[in-house]
C-alpha cells in the first residue's frame, strides 16, 4: 500500500470506526486455545503489527493513525438470579431442586411424540446456579433423572414454580437495561438473597481424593457482546451487509466456508436525501444509510430506552422491532439523534471516546476483563488475570458498591484492545505466516 499526496490530502477529513468482538467465537482461555491466538493475532497483522498493518503505513506517511481510524468492541453486565439461600427455601418446600426443575423442563422441550424416552427416560448432567464460576474443569457436575413423560414433568414444574411468591415475582430476570437510557436505578434493584450473596460467597468444592477448597461464587458477570454482523456504512451514503466477510475471502464468492461460495452480501444506496451535517458542515445523507448508524450508535452509547419486550403486551413492540413493509419511526429530530448526526465533530468523537473510555475503566476495575490494553505480555496476563472464570467479579468491592459503578456503565461500547499482548512478537511472524503454512488460508 502506498500512499500519495491526494490520499493523504483526503485522510485529514477521515475518520474510520471499527466495531469487532473483543475475542474470535470459540471455547477455551486466550493464552491456552491456539485458535482464538491465531485469529487475534491475524487481526493484528492488518491492524498494528508485524510491518505491513494500516496503522503502520499511515504512521510510517507521516500521520498518526489514531487519528484517523480507532477500535472498538462491544461488552454488557448482568446479574444471575438464583442465591443459595432462595433455592434452599424451593427445595424445603417442594422437595425439588433446581436440577430437578431444569431436567422437567428438557423433557417438555423434548415433545410428548418420544416413545424412547417414554420407555427409558433419560439423565441431565447439570452445574447449580451458584457454582457457575468454576475454574476447575475436573469438578464433577450433578446428574439428574429426566421424567419419562411430559405430564411427569409439567406436574414436577408447576410444584417447583408453587413455590415463587408476589415478592420473587418483583425481581427482574436482568438488569441490564439499566446500561440504556433506564428510567430506574440500578442500585434500587431488588435481590432474593442476601447482599453477601449478591456480591459473592464461599462454598467449600470437593475435588477428587476428597480434598476442598473455598470457592467463590459471583451474581454480577459480564460478557463481551458478539459482533456477528459484517456491515460497512460509507458517509451515511452507501450501506454493505450481508454475510460475507469484507474481505477477498468472501466478496470473491468462492474462498470463505471452506472454499465453498455460500456468501451474499447487499449494497445500499439509497435516493432519499435528508439534511445532515458532517465535519460541522450541511450535508446531503442518505436516509437509510443515516438512520441505520445513527440507531446503531444510539444504542451503542446507551442513548435509547430499553428495549424489553413482555409477550403479554403488545404495546411494547416497537416499530424497530417489526419487519418491512411496516415504516419505523422518524426520529432524525430527536435530541439523541442530533448527538450523534455528525460522526466528525468534536463534540461527538469526545463523547463516543469518552464513553469507550469509562465503561472499559469500569469492567477492568470490577471484573479485570481480559483482552485489555494494560495487558502488554504473557507475564502480566498471568499477574493480571484473576483466579475466577471469565466475566466474573473480582474486586472486594462490596454489592453496593459495585451496583453503584456498573450504574456509570453507558451502553456497550469500549475501547478496542489493540495493545493487548503487544510486546508478544510471536504472536504475529514466524513460519505460520507465510506460504509454508498450508493451513492459513482456511482461516484466513
Amino acid at each position: 500500500m502506498s500512499f500519495g499526496w491526494p490520499y493523504l490530502q483526503m485522510l485529514k477529513l477521515s475518520q474510520v470506526i471499527v466495531v469487532i468482538p473483543e475475542v474470535p467465537g470459540f471455547p477455551g482461555a486466550i493464552k491456552d486455545t491456539l485458535t482464538i491466538k491465531l485469529i487475534m493475532a491475524a487481526q493484528w497483522r492488518t491492524i498494528n503489527r508485524a510491518g505491513n498493518s494500516i496503522m503502520e503505513l499511515v504512521s510510517q506517511a507521516g500521520f498518526d493513525p489514531h487519528d484517523y481510524i480507532s477500535y472498538y468492541h462491544l461488552r454488557s453486565y448482568d446479574r444471575i438470579n438464583g442465591p443459595r439461600s432462595f433455592l434452599n427455601t424451593i427445595l424445603q418446600k417442594t422437595g425439588y431442586s433446581y436440577g430437578h426443575a431444569q431436567a422437567a423442563l428438557e423433557r417438555i422441550w423434548i415433545g410428548p411424540d418420544r416413545p424412547e424416552w417414554e420407555s427409558n427416560g433419560g439423565t441431565l448432567n447439570t452445574m447449580e446456579p451458584g457454582n457457575a464460576s468454576q475454574i476447575n474443569a475436573s469438578i464433577p457436575r450433578s446428574r439428574w433423572s429426566i421424567p419419562k413423560t411430559v405430564a411427569e414433568a409439567r406436574k414436577i414444574l408447576k410444584a417447583y414454580e408453587s413455590a415463587s411468591t408476589a415478592s420473587d415475582r418483583e425481581i427482574n430476570d436482568s438488569v441490564g437495561q439499566h446500561a440504556l437510557k433506564d428510567s430506574t436505578k440500578l442500585q434500587d434493584e431488588r435481590w432474593l438473597g442476601t447482599s453477601e450473596e449478591e456480591k459473592d460467597w464461599y462454598e467449600p468444592i470437593l475435588l477428587p481424593m476428597g480434598v476442598a477448597f473455598p470457592h467463590s461464587v459471583t451474581s454480577f458477570i459480564t460478557e463481551l457482546t458478539y459482533i456477528h454482523s459484517k456491515l460497512m456504512i460509507v458517509d451515511d451514503l452507501k450501506v454493505v451487509i450481508g454475510s460475507a466477510n469484507l474481505n477477498d475471502r468472501s466478496m470473491k464468492g468462492d474462498g470463505d466456508s471452506f472454499n465453498s461460495p455460500q456468501e451474499i452480501v447487499v449494497v445500499v444506496e439509497d435516493t432519499d436525501m435528508i439534511p445532515s451535517k458532517m465535519n460541522g458542515q450541511p450535508y446531503q445523507a442518505a436516509r437509510f444509510a443515516a438512520t441505520f448508524r445513527r440507531a446503531l450508535f444510539k444504542e451503542h452509547l446507551g442513548l435509547i430506552p430499553p428495549q424489553n419486550c413482555a409477550p403479554t403486551n403488545a404495546n411494547d413492540v416497537t416499530t424497530f422491532m417489526t419487519p418491512v413493509p411496516n415504516a419505523q419511526v422518524d426520529t432524525t429530530d430527536s435530541p439523541e439523534d442530533h448527538v450523534v448526526e455528525d460522526p466528525l465533530s468534536d463534540k461527538f468523537l469526545a463523547l463516543w471516546n469518552g464513553t469507550a473510555k469509562n465503561n472499559t475503566d469500569i469492567f477492568w476495575n470490577i471484573f479485570k476483563t481480559v483482552p485489555n490494553n494494560m495487558v502488554r505480555n504473557w507475564t502480566e496476563y498471568n499477574n493480571d488475570v484473576p483466579n475466577v472464570s471469565p466475566g466474573h467479579v473480582s474486586t472486594d468491592l462490596s454489592a453496593a458498591e459495585i451496583k453503584e459503578k456498573l450504574a456509570g456503565i453507558k451502553g456497550h461500547i469500549v475501547q478496542g484492545y489493540t495493545e493487548f499482548l503487544i510486546e508478544e512478537q510471536d504472536l504475529v511472524t514466524g513460519w505460520e505466516w507465510s506460504n509454508w503454512n498450508i493451513f492459513l488460508p482456511l482461516w484466513i
